[in-house]
């Protein structure tokens, strides 16, 4: 008989914003606008749908590239909001990204001479990226790492 055993940990990757795209707020994060976050460098939590305290692992890597705003990090099963995470992850129920932030310096969006929806996000205070299932930026998604099962089969 073969056992279906969920993963104690999980290596993902993926943007948590992208640069010019509009979300369903109507915000655009514009290139450079996470720099001063990345140069302090610590203090950016992984949590599980924006919950304070409800941390499902760690950020090992964070940078911004031409596209966006590219994360890298390992779920552990550490926590009960890690292996509600796992769990949800294995499942296929959960794949998304979604920046918690502060804004520093922005704008009204505008189109012509009048305001649309949503804000020009120049620069922001990163304070977490977390794993969510219902992003506000759909394109902000990760997967596993390298290819790897979130599920492993044992005997």
């Amino acid at each position: 008989m073969v056992k279906e055993a969920r993963a104690s940990s999980l290596v993902i990757e993926g943007y948590a914003s992208l640069f010019g795209v509009e979300d369903m707020a109507g915000d655009v994060v514009r290139a450079g606008a996470f720099a001063r976050s990345l140069m302090r460098g610590a203090g950016v939590g992984m949590l599980l749908q924006h919950m304070g305290g409800r941390t499902v692992g760690r950020w090992t890597a964070m940078r911004e590239d031409g596209r966006g705003l590219f994360v890298r990090g390992l779920v552990t099963g550490e926590t009960a909001a890690g292996q509600a995470a796992l769990k949800l992850i294995g499942d296929g129920a959960m794949n998304g990204l979604s920046i918690g932030f502060i804004a520093r310096d922005w704008s009204p969006r505008r189109s012509g001479h009048r305001a649309v929806r949503g804000r020009e996000l120049r620069e922001v205070e990163l304070r977490e990226v977390s794993l969510v299932t219902s992003p506000m930026l759909p394109g902000a998604r990760f997967a596993a790492a390298g290819g790897a099962q979130i599920l492993v089969r044992a005997a």
